[in-house]
């Protein structure tokens, strides 16, 4: 299988998410003033103001050794989820699905990575091939890992999910119009509520109010790309454990044959 079908699907993921992060926690529109969300003396945060606070969890979320991500977003290329679990040094573990293509599961335990694809996915790449085609497909892919070398140029583009600094690299601290809301949880945690609108678009920036002020949760309602974007499993060990070896298709290999 080439290797330009994950590469899209990751692209297509990392795409919706910059866009939600950097459209929901930097300047937006004129919905408001730089000063919006009158600072409090009370409650969480005392004496800070919504965009305070909103630059304070961008800032502490960056400094994040490792983090869960779980996504579902509504996008031009169809619904798009993703559950990755990532860390600084490279390693992730998690699946991502978009639209009716099946879904992609990942794994990178350093230099090495490993993709594998359900049914639905390969079907789909496959479409327009003939029948023999594609359970030739099915017989040599289904089930199995695809290993390939994670510094490969080839591969960075589809890896690049797996690169906790490229995506916190998104999030913007600056001039945002973020009000201070309610108070919450998120998964259990104490968050406070941070809301934000430009044009059709409202987003809630969830804040953890105990210990690091990270970011839990962030959802748009309205706009062209509305969805969630969950943040848990700080700081956690990421389990990205090598497949076991009958499971594995070795694709650097293949290539060298």
């Amino acid at each position: 299988m080439s290797s330009t079908a994950p590469r899209a699907l990751t692209r297509s993921v990392l795409t919706a998410l910059c866009a939600v992060a950097a459209l929901g926690l930097t300047a937006c529109g004129p919905s408001g003033s730089p000063g919006g969300g009158q600072a409090k003396d009370s409650g969480p945060f005392p004496g800070l103001s919504g965009p305070q606070i909103a630059n304070k969890a961008v800032k502490a979320t960056k400094t994040a050794g490792s983090l869960t991500l779980d996504a579902n977003l509504k996008t031009a290329d169809g619904q798009i989820k993703a559950f990755m679990a990532m860390d600084t040094k490279g390693r992730c573990a998690g699946t991502m699905t978009m639209g009716s293509t099946g879904t992609m599961e990942l794994i990178k335990t350093g230099e090495d990575a490993y993709m594998r694809f359900d049914e639905a996915f390969l079907r789909e790449q496959n479409e327009g091939g003939s029948a023999e085609e594609t359970e030739a497909v099915l017989k040599m892919l289904k089930g199995r890992w695809m290993k390939t070398d994670a510094t490969d140029p080839e591969a960075k583009d589809s890896l690049e999910m797996c690169e906790l600094d490229t995506m916190l690299s998104e999030f913007e601290t600056g001039i945002n119009f973020a009000q201070r809301g309610a108070e919450t949880t998120v998964d259990g945690k104490k968050a406070l509520i941070l809301t934000e609108k430009d044009g059709a678009a409202t987003y809630k920036i969830y804040v953890a109010t105990e210990g690091e002020p990270y970011l839990l949760k962030i959802e748009q309602k309205g706009g062209e790309e509305p969805g969630t974007m969950s943040f848990r499993d700080y700081d956690k060990p990421v389990a990205a454990k090598k497949p076991a070896a009958k499971d594995i298709l070795d694709l650097d290999e293949l290539g060298a044959q």
